[in-house]
């Protein structure tokens, strides 16, 4: 079996379970929320008003930058639920019913919830969580069906663990979609996979640990509808000590890897396959023996610029060809790779912004 495919085994720590917290402090004693056509959340139990919880929507502020931004497929950047309703979900009925339902809303996770299999998440929702305690367990979150699209999505500031299979998936032609501030570990199969032609996405400040697979973008060598799809921004993402997929990329083009801090992958960092197009800019790399690959596995070779990235106790990154500039998108700045690893490691995870 190839090192890629065989499966980690889950971390079970006192430190991992001391994470484990089911109740919020601050956060009122919230229960899920019922939502009325006016907009205003009432409790169901607990204490929350709909005047709380739109305090704490109104918190966790901010934009994305890269490919979320972008003016495309009938959608001008990513603002996920604004507008819609604000509830607070503490339970796994809750969560699954919510990010479900038709129309944007602005989705609180309070505490930890333990939720079995994939959640589908369809149109126009925010995904947040309070405070620093927020989690999702044992599942994950799936964007999209092949009958109810995941588009217009944001997830930030919670903890994924455990998962049965994928902790997020963005498939079935999911556009702008934001991922932000989350902590990814201890899953069975991918952390965050990006695939069936979905698009327009940006990732970051997340940090990856204890896990293998942490972030695959392409469905497989076969799947060539993915080719003009696939356009992903990932930045100031934390792989610390995560062994691949940083990402793994088959057809995208352009991919924008950008001031990512990479320290101690096994494996590899970075593998273009397939044709892709990918830059690697900025970045850090830290203790990683193939911080990019052109080609990886049985995939053939994809195409790689990379440029003012730093290697630190690293070996020789591989490129080949030419790739689309993300300028050509979006505008950015990059920010000195030097200054990387510790701008990333005090900015990246959950409890970093204001939810």
């Amino acid at each position: 079996m190839n090192a890629e495919h065989r499966p980690r085994p889950r971390l079970r720590s006192a430190a991992a379970a001391a994470l484990l917290v089911a109740a919020l402090a601050g956060a009122g004693g919230a229960a899920s929320a019922d939502t009325t056509a006016s907009g205003t959340a009432t409790a169901r139990t607990g204490s929350v008003t709909g005047q709380a919880v739109g305090k704490l929507a109104a918190a966790c502020t901010g934009t994305p930058t890269g490919f979320a931004t972008v003016n495309a497929l009938g959608q001008n950047g990513t603002t996920g639920g604004a507008g819609g309703p604000v509830v607070t979900v503490t339970t796994a009925a809750a969560l699954k019913d919510y990010v479900g339902r038709p129309g944007p809303y602005v989705i609180q996770v309070s505490g930890r919830i333990q939720v079995s299999g994939m959640l589908t998440v369809v149109a126009n929702k925010s995904i947040l969580g309070v405070g620093t305690t927020a989690e999702i367990t044992g599942g994950g979150l799936q964007l999209g069906s092949t009958t109810r699209p995941g588009n217009n999505v944001i997830i930030r500031n919670i903890r994924f663990t455990g998962a049965e299979d994928d902790s997020i998936s963005v498939t079935n032609k999911a556009h702008h979609v934001w991922i932000d501030h989350n902590d990814l570990s201890d899953g069975y199969d991918g952390l965050l996979d990006i695939k069936r032609e979905s698009d327009f996405v940006t990732v970051s400040w997340n940090h990856f640990h204890h896990h293998s697979k942490s972030a695959l973008l392409g469905h497989s060598d076969s799947y060539t509808a993915d080719v003009g799809k696939l356009r992903v921004t990932y930045h100031h993402n934390f792989f610390d000590g995560t062994d691949q997929r940083h990402p793994r990329v088959r057809f995208a083009e352009p991919v924008h890897v950008l001031n990512n801090y990479y320290r101690d992958n096994a494996l590899y960092g970075v593998a273009s396959t397939e044709n892709a197009g990918v830059l690697v800019e900025g970045n850090y790399f830290e203790n990683v023996a193939h911080p990019i690959y052109v080609g990886y596995d049985k995939s053939g070779p994809g195409r790689v610029v990379e440029r003012n990235n730093r290697y630190v106790g690293s070996g020789t990154p591989q490129t080949a060809g030419t790739v689309v500039e993300p300028r050509t998108y979006y505008p950015y700045t990059v920010d000195d790779p030097a200054t990387v690893p510790a701008t990333v490691s005090a900015g990246a995870g959950v409890g970093k912004i204001g939810c």
